[in-house]
Order: C-alpha cells, then sequence, then structure tokens
C-alpha cells in the first residue's frame, strides 16, 4: 500500500507573494482524504507538487506505492485519440514503451526495409515486458464500462467527440483499475452526471487505495472523506488545518476551533494590556524612587518575554464573496415553449416558466439540457430585440423544431459551463470592466476593484481572463451577469468550479434576485433550493417533476 507525506512545504508565486506556507500533512495507507479550500488558495498548485509537476519548492514531499493522477484538464480536451488518452495516463514504462512502438510503427509505413522490422519487433517485445497488452486488456474493460465498446474498436476515435463526462469517466475507470497504490484526483466529479458521481463514489469508498481529491461537491464529501484537509487563506501564505472526522463533522468542528482562537486571543490582549499597564506604571515610579528601578526592570523584561512568545494563531481569514444580482420585473411568463424539439436530442415539449420561479433543468449527459439553455440564451426561435442575450460573446446556433419564446422585458444572462469566452483572451480583469459593452457602463480602476473585492478577485485584478483558475473564471462571470442587469439567469453547472463559500454565496445571491432562474446542475446540494424540475430523460422525453430525477445516461453505441 502507499501514502503521501507532505512535510514543511512553502512555494512562493513569481511575484514573490508566499502561496503556500509551511504546509505539512500525511495521507496514509488506503485513507481517503479530501483537499479543500477558497478558489486561489494554492489547491492545484499543491497537487503539482505531490504529482512532480512543479520545482522551486522548499519542504519534501515522500510518495509510495507509485503514484497516479488525474489533473485538471481532464474533461476539455480536445488533441489526439483515446490510445493516446489512455497512454498519457499510464505509468512511466507504460508511456516510453509505447512511444518507441509508435515510432517503430512510422518507421515501418516509411520504409519496410531489415533494420526498421528488427526495430519494430523489438518494440513489440519491449511492449509486452511492460505489460502493455495487459493494460490494453484494462483499457478494453474501461472502454466498455464507458463507452459500451471495446478498445479495439474506440482507441482512434478522436478524444473531443467524447463529452467532459465521458473523459472523466474513462480516465477514472482506468486510474482506479491501475497498479498504482495512490490517486491523485483534482476535481474528477466535475462534468459527471449524478449515477456517474454516485459510481465515482461507490469506487473511492470500495478501492484499497489511497486517494487525495479535490472537489466542491458537498455529497461528494460527505459520502467518501476520511479526512478534511483544508488550505486556509493567510497574510503570510495559505496553510493547512486537517479534521480528521469527515464532513459530517466537518463545519461545527471549525465554527468550534474558530472560536477557541477568538478566546485566546481575547485572553492574550488582555494579558498583554496588563503587562503594559504594569510596566508603565513601574516606569512612572521609577522616575522618581531609585528603588522601584529594579521592579520596572523585572516588568519589562516580563512583558518583553511575553510579546516574544507572540499571540496565538490568528483566526484564517474567511473569503467574503458577495454577489448582489438584482434582476427586475418581467411579464409573468418567463420562458414559453410550444412543442419545442431539440434536432437527435429530445422529443417534441412543452414548458413554461414563470416569474421568480427557480427551476433545475437535470438529466443524464448528452440529453440536451445545454442546448435547451443555449436556445434561451440567444433569445429563443425568433428573438427580438429587447431578448439580445447580456453578452458580446457569439453564441451558436441550436437546431432545433417548434418554439422557445422569451416573455416581455425578459434580457437573457448566460452562465457557460466551459467558460469559452474568447472575447476576454489577452484582457485583463480591469480591462475588461473597464470597456464596458452594450449592456454595461464601463468602469474606472476604482470603481473595478470595489466590485472586484467583492468577488474576492481583488488579487487577480491584472490577470488576464485565460490565467484565472476555474473557480475564479466562474465568479468573474457570475459578476459579468449582476452588472450586465440580467432579468432571466440562465446556469450552466454554476457550481462546478466554485468553493464551497462561493457556492454558498451564490445561493444567496439567486434568493434574493428578482427574476426566473433556470439553471442545469449535477449539484446535489444546490438543486435541493429549486422550486421545480424539468428532466431531459435519456431516452428523448422531457418531463416536470416535483423531486430531483437523476437519470443514467444511454451508453453510447459509437
Amino acid at each position: 500500500m502507499g501514502h503521501i507525506d507532505v512535510s514543511h512545504v512553502t512555494f512562493a508565486l513569481p511575484d514573490g507573494r508566499v502561496l503556500l506556507d509551511d504546509v505539512s500533512f500525511r495521507v496514509g495507507e488506503g485513507v481517503k482524504a479530501a483537499l479543500i479550500g477558497a478558489n486561489g488558495a494554492g489547491k492545484t498548485t499543491l497537487f503539482k507538487i505531490i504529482a512532480g509537476d512543479l520545482d522551486g519548492y522548499e519542504g519534501s514531499v515522500i510518495r509510495t506505492g507509485g503514484l497516479a493522477v488525474m489533473r485538471q484538464f481532464i474533461g476539455h480536451m480536445t488533441d489526439g485519440n483515446l490510445r493516446d488518452l489512455m497512454i498519457a495516463i499510464s505509468p512511466d514504462l507504460i508511456r516510453l514503451a509505447a512511444a518507441q512502438l509508435a515510432e517503430a510503427e512510422l518507421a515501418m509505413m516509411q520504409r519496410d526495409d531489415e533494420p526498421a522490422q528488427m526495430a519494430y519487433a523489438q518494440a513489440l517485445v519491449d511492449w509486452a515486458q511492460v505489460g502493455g497488452y495487459e493494460i490494453e486488456t484494462m483499457w478494453d474493460f474501461c472502454t466498455m464500462a464507458t463507452l459500451g465498446i471495446p478498445f479495439e474498436r474506440a482507441q482512434w476515435r478522436e478524444t473531443a467527440t467524447l463529452s467532459g463526462g465521458e473523459q472523466k469517466r474513462l480516465v477514472l475507470e482506468a486510474l482506479l483499475r491501475g497498479p498504482e497504490e495512490v490517486l491523485l484526483l483534482d476535481e474528477p466529479d466535475n462534468y459527471l452526471d449524478v449515477p456517474t458521481k454516485r459510481w465515482l463514489e461507490d469506487a473511492i469508498i470500495a478501492t484499497k487505495k489511497s486517494v487525495l481529491f479535490i472537489s466542491h461537491d458537498r455529497e461528494l464529501l460527505a459520502r467518501t472523506a476520511q479526512t478534511i484537509i483544508t488550505l486556509e487563506l493567510g497574510a503570510a501564505g495559505n496553510s493547512v488545518w486537517i479534521h480528521g472526522g469527515g464532513w459530517v463533522s466537518y463545519e461545527q468542528t471549525r465554527r468550534d476551533r474558530f472560536l477557541r482562537f477568538e478566546e485566546l486571543r481575547r485572553r492574550w490582549d488582555e494579558e498583554h494590556a496588563k503587562l503594559r499597564k504594569l510596566m508603565l506604571t513601574m516606569r512612572e515610579k521609577a522616575k522618581y524612587n531609585d528603588g522601584m528601578a529594579g521592579r520596572y526592570q523585572a516588568a519589562k523584561s516580563r512583558l518583553q518575554r511575553f510579546e516574544d512568545v507572540g499571540p496565538p494563531q490568528d483566526i484564517p481569514r474567511e473569503q467574503n464573496v458577495q454577489m448582489r444580482m438584482v434582476g427586475g420585473r418581467t411579464g409573468k411568463r418567463a420562458v414559453v415553449c410550444e412543442q419545442l424539439q431539440l434536432t437527435n436530442l429530445t422529443y417534441p415539449f412543452d414548458a413554461q416558466v414563470w416569474f421568480g420561479e427557480r427551476v433545475a433543468i437535470l438529466g443524464a449527459n448528452g440529453s440536451g439540457k445545454s442546448h435547451f439553455l443555449r436556445l434561451l440564451a440567444a433569445g429563443g426561435t425568433d428573438p427580438e430585440a429587447e431578448h439580445r442575450p447580456i453578452s458580446d460573446l457569439t453564441i451558436a446556433p441550436v437546431r432545433h423544431n417548434g418554439v422557445a419564446k422569451l416573455g416581455a422585458r425578459v434580457r437573457p444572462g448566460w452562465f457557460a459551463q466551459t467558460h469559452a469566452h474568447p472575447e476576454f483572451i489577452g484582457r485583463t480583469l480591469i480591462e475588461i470592466l473597464g470597456r464596458g459593452d452594450e449592456h454595461r457602463t464601463g468602469m474606472d480602476r476604482e470603481a473595478a476593484g470595489r466590485v472586484l473585492g467583492r468577488y474576492e478577485l481583488s488579487h487577480s485584478a491584472e490577470q488576464t481572463f485565460e490565467t484565472l483558475s476555474g473557480g475564479q473564471q466562474a465568479r468573474f462571470q457570475i459578476l459579468l451577469l449582476e452588472l450586465a442587469g440580467a432579468t432571466l439567469l440562465l446556469l450552466d453547472e454554476p457550481t462546478d468550479n466554485l468553493d464551497l463559500q462561493s457556492a454558498q454565496a451564490l445561493e444567496d445571491g439567486l434568493a434574493a434576485y428578482e427574476g426566473a432562474v433556470l439553471a442545469v446542475t449535477h449539484d446535489r446540494w444546490f438543486a435541493r433550493g429549486f422550486d421545480r424540475f424539468i428532466v431531459f430523460g435519456a431516452d428523448g422525453r422531457v418531463y416536470e417533476s416535483d423531486e430531483p430525477v437523476w437519470e443514467t445516461a444511454s451508453v453510447s453505441t459509437g
């Protein structure tokens, strides 16, 4: 069995700012540990250090039992084929032998001479010796479980043809079945529908491997995490607090801990004030009485020793994200669908969304939920001028029959799951806010700094959009919706990349929002706050429900 030991790791950013400060923890054999913390606190950076992808840190990291890593980019890969993907997540010996075999095969196609034949034969021998054929058998199980087709048929399929959920499931199947005894999983639940999330939870519980994972899914944390490692924000760098009681007791334990910090600091301040008052009193008396000089020096030394020890640990800084989405009055019916059929995705359906309603759009990956939101985001079937979207992003058309209409004074604001905003590439947050668009007035630097501060993005004001973390991009998108005054919010997986505090801030913001909200979500915790549910079935039916319905995706036939 394997384990991870992280000891006194400190890491500074290129600008000199300390991101991680004296971070230490251990993930023991067979332990399932979650790493949580604010967006931008350094979770992915710490993962890169543990995985060996990042140098330039102080401290040490010890790993035993072999390490397999699911990196953050899994789920939105657009290059290569499935064979390339499976090789990329394999052990070093497999990757090396696969590269040599591919090179030998290419040489055989270019020149079928004796040296090329000998090199190809040797590459086949090497592939067999490192267990290449055995791992291909394992990949066959993975593609059958994920896509319903054998690896021999699936291996040359372009990765871009898989949904984000299919990419994640395929890689998770391979890592869980692989030989490595330690798994690092960076947001493994993103893009997964609920049945697949439940599969993942069961798989993490059942595996004998040691697992360290990053997640913001509160249901996943509650079911699987035995230990929770929190990266806490600090002025001199972010440190960790380790809670060994699981998610059920996490929040209360953390509140109690903060209360102890407050009490210890109060007592320290009181003692400090008492010692200082004594020292000042003795100093004044010593001015007029030489016999008091010794007592003054003793009081001064006692105060100095007390201050040298220093105060108790400060309470970690908590994020204070404040989302102030306003909205506005619209007609009674915000959305009307009449015999709407999304081509090759759904049967015709009718639906209505009323002003002020909170409607969750549920269903398996690939069932048409995001297409539906995108159709509404573009203004519906035949948009009028008032229904133009709150964005200068070009929205791809959605093939459909039937009608989708927006109500009077409804202006849609769209949160895109993929965070795909080519119009923001190369522009800093200050520049984007300063320029404005047809729906929102540009801001000066002071005003932009204030609103970025409410979203905990002040430190990222001079960063370009594409360099932000996924959670920071999500918060910035929500900020733009707030500033633009959308009266219909169309949110596609808004909590996928949000940290726990930001997800709660979004829920609070939606509760105060004046207007209708439609949200595609696989977040079971988030879905609890909605009035009703429109379910996109795997069989193409679209129907309403008063309770969440989590359907399983149909298996692809390739």
